[in-house]
């Protein structure tokens, strides 16, 4: 799209840009922002013209697809380049040319079939679609349920028009704003400990309570859009109106969203709108006949890493389509809001596979996707209009400057991004002895964060967790797992990945993050891969769920894991601990491998000594006070040893051996790490 930019423009928007104030090392790219913003006012005038909002323009699910009317169902498609439409399905003995689709303008087709009654509950249907001498039997773009026949293996859409509508219990629900995210990252099929496909009503019964009880205010699910490959993780989405038949019915996840919510849990969506499924039989490619109806046409519509279809953001139709997509799930579900999944690769021609994002320079080449990047300014300025209290993360590995930051600053108007390069510290370090770990290189990538941008600090989600990569306790502990977990077994291998364990999450969630991640079974440091069911396991779902039994086995190791996560949580969210900022540095020691900062009235002292304790180790603190232990990694009841006092109260004074400060002289035993409060 060319924009025709005036100076008048070009100088309102200059002196407008806020996004140059909070980060001046944009400066230099001033006018690749202020193309950016032009180019959001331009589509956005031509999308809402005057005194309409987005919340006004995203009605596409409330306009296609299947909907009751006086004396009738209205069912209408968008398929522009179709020559014509049948409606065919068990309504009609599925005949195939009974029942067309009238055109109208813009592509839009249309079909009215009287009396309430002839398209029942639960009834199967699909549209048979004409362009150039080709007939293809397709599911509706808009479909809310999907079925396979567990005999043939074909999906159908089915009608979803249940009687009475899903009576909402909890519909008042919002997410409390002075609250951090804490996020338990989970998907319903595995979720439960039987080796098959959890469900919406299992998760409900069995995996809520947990979550509740660990303290976590957030649940995120992946998989909720219907995908027809289960071994996709649900990344590979066919039906986007559609919650996952794989599950339950969608009132079942409207049960489960409902009973989060009177748990006092917000829940948000993994949405997937960075590319779709290839396939013609389930998903929406194609649809009307050709390449470019949805995505973009050639080379570029492909994924190649993905095998999957990349949207064109620059078609009104499909930003008319993804949005109402947003909309829906917010207003049919209850959803809280978003993690977007695959960012960094909407917002670049490559992907962001193979760029080294090591210059400023590098987001603003001729590599910059700016239609993703505009579509993506528009989903958030649209789940703000429906929901201010909602939240929107972004999965984005490469860093892009101003992802968190209102549009109205210059910025794509996120309220997180997840802090990628976290897990990726963890796993470089664990590569290294760990006599050679820096301390100063801790504190630099646990900290450090776009200004004025917030982050979701992670150890490990559910990327580490898959086949061909190893979680964080597994990467230290590996096959003594399977033989040292139990109490009373000894192990200096199970001993050094329980307590590193331990100190890096603890590490990861108080060094100034805004919000915490974890994946679920994570927690207690569950062993062995993910690895979902497919031809090369022979379809086993042996490592496609989660041994909660392990947690719950008081002989077990897992066990006292469970409970350090459960403390660790209560106590940063109890406390007002996440987010405030980076925390006041009091100590970094390479040497001794020594890490100390404060927050508000706590202090937090890391030992990563792999052997060395220091007894009457000077701590500077800069203020007179007293100080007690309140938690520490070593506790009995988190599998420690139980070498650190909590009854000694520490008086701060000046210190011995460091005159020139004032702090107190405590004994920091090696691999642990504490938090002591201000108690006076």
């Amino acid at each position: 799209m060319i924009i025709q930019n005036t100076s008048n423009n070009n100088s309102n928007l200059k002196a407008g840009l806020k996004i140059l104030e909070i980060d001046p090392w944009l400066k230099p790219y001033e006018n690749d922002l202020v193309l950016r913003m032009n180019r959001y006012q331009e589509v956005k005038k031509s999308l809402l013209g005057e005194g309409k909002s987005f919340r006004d323009f995203a009605n596409g699910h409330h306009f296609f697809g299947f909907h009751q009317a006086d004396g009738g169902w209205y069912y209408r498609e968008w398929a522009p380049a179709a020559e014509a439409l049948y409606l065919i399905g068990d309504f009609n003995g599925w005949n195939r040319t009974s029942h067309p689709l009238v055109k109208k303008e813009n592509g839009i087709w249309e079909l009215f079939l009287p009396r309430k009654g002839v398209l029942p509950h639960k009834s199967r249907v699909k549209v048979r679609v004409q362009y150039q001498g080709t007939e293809r039997d397709r599911i509706p773009l808009y479909i809310r349920k999907i079925i396979q026949d567990p005999e043939t293996r074909d999906f159908s859409g089915q009608i979803w028009a249940p009687r009475k509508p899903y009576n909402w219990k909890h519909g008042d629900f919002r997410v409390n704003s002075d609250q951090a995210p804490l996020i338990y990252e989970t998907h319903i099929g595995m979720a439960q400990e039987k080796e098959g496909i959890g469900t919406y009503r299992e998760f409900g019964k069995n995996i809520l309570p947990r979550i509740k009880a660990l303290g976590y205010n957030t649940v995120q699910i992946m998989a909720v859009m219907e995908h027809p490959y289960y071994a996709s993780f649900g990344y590979h989405v066919s039906n986007y109106f559609a919650a996952s038949s794989w599950f339950g019915t969608p009132n079942e996840l409207k049960s489960l969203v409902d009973k989060a919510h009177g748990m006092g849990i917000a829940v948000l969506m993994d949405i997937v709108q960075s590319h779709a499924v290839k396939n013609f039989a389930e998903g929406i490619s194609e649809f009307d006949g050709t390449d470019h109806q949805f995505f973009h046409s050639g080379s570029r519509g492909d994924h190649t890493a993905w095998d999957s279809k990349l949207f064109n953001y620059g078609k009104h139709e499909v930003i008319h389509f993804l949005l109402s997509n947003i909309k829906f799930w917010m207003e049919e579900y209850h959803f809280d809001g978003f993690r977007f999944d695959g960012v960094t690769s909407m917002i670049y021609h490559d992907h962001g596979l193979g760029t080294a994002f090591t210059d400023y320079g590098k987001y603003f080449s001729m590599n910059t996707e700016i239609e993703a990047l505009t579509y993506l300014q528009f989903a958030n300025e649209l789940i703000k209009e429906l929901r201010p209290d909602a939240i929107s993360i972004a999965e984005d590995m490469s860093g892009m400057p101003g992802m968190c930051l209102p549009v109205a600053y210059g910025g794509i108007g996120f309220d997180y991004r997840l802090a990628m390069g976290v897990p990726d510290f963890w796993v470089k370090s664990l590569e290294q002895k760990d006599e050679d770990w820096d301390m100063y290189k801790l504190w630099h990538e646990l900290t450090t964060s776009r200004p004025g941008e917030k982050r979701i600090n992670y150890v490990e989600s559910h990327d580490q967790a898959l086949v061909g990569d190893k979680t964080f306790i597994f990467r230290m502990a590996d096959k003594e797992m399977f033989w040292h977990m139990d109490k009373n077994s000894e192990s200096a291998v199970i001993d050094r990945a329980i307590a590193l364990h331990k100190m890096a999450r603890l590490a990861t969630i108080s060094l100034g993050c805004e919000g915490y991640l974890n994946f679920m079974g994570n927690e207690f440091g569950h062993p062995e891969w993910i690895d979902f069911p497919r031809e090369g396991n022979g379809w086993s779902f042996k490592h496609c769920r989660r041994l909660w039994s392990l947690s719950d086995n008081p002989f077990l190791r897992y066990h006292d894991l469970n409970n350090f996560d459960g403390a660790m949580i209560h106590l940063m969210n109890g406390e007002g601990l996440m987010g405030g900022g980076t925390p006041q540095k009091l100590w970094l020691d390479q040497n001794r491998k020594v890490v100390a900062y404060r927050k508000n009235h706590f202090v937090f002292l890391f030992n990563f000594h792999p052997t060395d304790s220091f007894e009457g180790f000077e701590l500077p603190i800069h203020e007179n006070g007293s100080f007690q232990v309140i938690m520490d990694t070593d506790e009995e009841r988190f599998g420690g040893y139980a070498r650190i006092s909590h009854e000694v109260v520490y008086e701060s004074g000046t210190l011995p051996g460091k005159p020139e400060y004032s702090g107190i002289r405590i004994y920091s035993p090696s691999r642990t790490a504490m938090v002591l409060k201000k108690i006076r």
